[in-house]
């Protein structure tokens, strides 16, 4: 998918992924990405396993991709998977928002 495409459906990303987010009982503080993965940053309650909300956030994704992009996507690609069982999540409790939300603005984006 080109970055143009990409950037046109951000909005509803962002927005279905706060929603999943909400039904958890979590917050969605920042979301952005590039053409092939997305970094969000997220309040959740001790309670809520990280990997129940990672892995919900990946497969409410990969369900809309799949809608938007049929024609696109090989069903035999990855054994039937959209996407790698993979994720990378970092605690920052007690850091100040302000320095988080910095740090993931400021990540390098490919080209720049």
């Amino acid at each position: 998918m080109s970055q143009v495409a990409y950037r046109n459906h951000f909005p509803s990303r962002c927005t279905r992924s706060a929603d999943v987010c909400a039904k958890l009982g979590a917050q969605l503080r920042e979301f952005n990405g590039e053409h092939d993965h997305i970094r969000l940053l997220s309040h959740y309650p001790p309670k809520l396993p990280i990997t129940t909300l990672a892995n919900r956030l990946k497969g409410v994704s990969a369900h809309y991709l799949r809608q938007e992009f049929t024609d696109r996507i090989n069903p035999h690609t990855k054994h039937g998977h959209l996407r790698s069982p993979s994720y990378f999540a970092g605690s920052c409790g007690g850091a100040p928002l302000a320095v988080i939300r910095e740090y993931i603005e400021n990540q390098k984006r490919p080209g720049s």
